[in-house]
């Protein structure tokens, strides 16, 4: 019976809400791992039956290889974020496996210049360095600290190699003592977190601060000047550098990460509008970045001039050949691409000889990997964590579009890597360490609404 003046919520003998307990899902996620490394395998197989008819003979090494790092990974999930999303780790396992199989299968055209072990060397060192981020990293809000000590080591990053010579017409790389780095990769992830910071420390001056212009609220000099900054970096950076790629990527993340936290979709037109004025600015006198827009603009310009076709031309004839279903593992011809056909061009061999089958089923897993970023940085209370998961799952996302976009024709070349997939020490380092801090975000997202889990 309820007493006079007792609230109506509180009754004699209820007994308390129990506690909500979250499946922690590590066995879903080493079944999918053990799945991942089997259809890496297989592929390894496919190829050496259908170049020589017998199986290669490194399968063993290669599948043990790929297994061992694989569980490695998934032991230090299974430990230090037993709550995490159980779909990332068993989608970059596959993803890199793959992309070890046609590294592999394209070296067998070239044996003079053997990638695959380089690359699986690579691959080890990415996972450590998950490892690491995984075990060390205790909650994804101890990067905030670090916004603007990140932006500085990010123009450092991208500073450095305009003191290099230029590869194959971009500033992109440092090379000493036989190594080759990418800084631009490592940068992209020190911008993320500096985007998040900013972003999250002054959403609602960029929102609702200054002067309203048609539809568009325009904030104070004060917190649109790094706007501008950005803006200006991107250019800077497509200028002295000649990376088309790095700077479509930086800017592009700016502005999905502007809208994400002022839900203003105004600033998404202003971005596109300067990179658009930036790109054709450049494009006119900058000769590297010129030649790439005329070679979009009529990819089978060198063949109607007797010049034989051009690496664009040969990866639309690649995806051409391979059909619906693909010429089979190991069958094609996407070599004739040339000294880019392990890089740039790695996703033509893959439609070429998995067909639209295959390449829509590779698409499918990136958009299942930018999902699962998504998903996790919107269960999110705090604002940092949020725009840093999406920022982290949007790097992906722009990375594939742009890359996709470029060896089918659809936008200018950019001659950057496919995550995972194409062979760049640098770039599968950085993209294992992606995964990781998307890992640790999805385990605090999932662990903040379970009763039983520390806090």
């Amino acid at each position: 019976m309820i007493q006079p003046g007792m609230p109506a919520t509180t009754r004699t003998g209820d007994a308390p809400a129990p506690a909500l307990r979250l499946p922690r899902r590590r066995g879903t996620e080493l079944a999918l791992i053990l799945l991942a490394v089997l259809i890496s395998v297989y592929g390894y197989c496919a190829v050496g039956l259908a170049k020589y008819g017998t199986l290669p003979p490194g399968a063993t090494r290669y599948g043990a290889g790929l297994g061992v790092l694989a569980l490695l990974a998934h032991c230090a999930v299974r430990l230090r974020a037993p709550y995490a999303d159980p779909l990332l780790l068993p989608i970059a396992v596959l993803l890199n496996g793959v992309g070890l199989v046609l590294i592999y299968r394209l070296d067998l055209e070239t044996p003079r210049d053997r990638a695959a072990p380089a690359q699986l060397y690579w691959s080890t060192v990415g996972v450590a360095l998950f490892i690491a981020v995984v075990v060390l990293l205790r909650h994804h809000r101890v990067l905030q600290r670090y916004t603007y000590v990140c932006v500085v080591a990010a123009l450092a990053l991208l500073t450095l190699p305009i003191f290099f010579p230029a590869v194959n017409g971009a500033r992109i790389w440092l090379r000493v003592a036989g190594f080759s780095i990418q800084p631009g990769e490592f940068a992209k992830v020190v911008l993320a977190v500096f985007f998040a910071g900013y972003l999250a420390a002054n959403r609602h001056a960029l929102a609702f601060a200054g002067r309203r212009v048609w539809r568009l609220q325009v904030p104070t000099g004060r917190v649109l000047g790094p706007v501008v900054a950005i803006w200006l970096l991107s250019v800077g950076v497509l200028v002295l550098e000649r990376d088309l790629g790095t700077s479509l990527l930086f800017f592009g993340l700016f502005v999905v990460l502007l809208y994400v936290a002022t839900g203003r979709t105004g600033w998404v037109a202003v971005g596109l509008l300067l990179a658009l004025l930036g790109a054709l600015a450049v494009s006119g006198i900058e000769p590297h970045v010129h030649g790439r827009v005329e070679d979009w603009l009529r990819p089978f310009a060198s063949i109607e001039a007797g010049r034989g076709p051009n690496q664009l031309a040969q990866s639309l004839f690649a995806f051409a050949a391979g059909g619906a279903l693909g010429t089979g593992l190991g069958l094609g011809h996407s070599i004739l691409i040339g000294f880019a056909v392990k890089s740039d061009f790695i996703l033509a061999t893959a439609g070429e000889e998995l067909g639209l089958a295959g390449l829509s089923a590779l698409f499918l897993v990136y958009a299942l990997l930018v999902e699962r970023g998504y998903r996790a940085g919107l269960a999110l209370r705090d604002p940092f964590g949020r725009l840093l998961a999406i920022g982290l799952a949007s790097i992906v996302a722009l990375q594939v579009f742009v890359i996709a976009g470029g060896v089918t024709g659809l936008i200018p070349l950019t001659g950057m890597a496919m995550p995972f997939l194409a062979q760049g020490g640098s770039s599968v380092v950085t993209n294992w360490i992606i995964v990781a801090l998307l890992i640790r975000i999805s385990d605090s997202a999932r662990s903040q609404y379970d009763g039983t889990a520390a806090p």
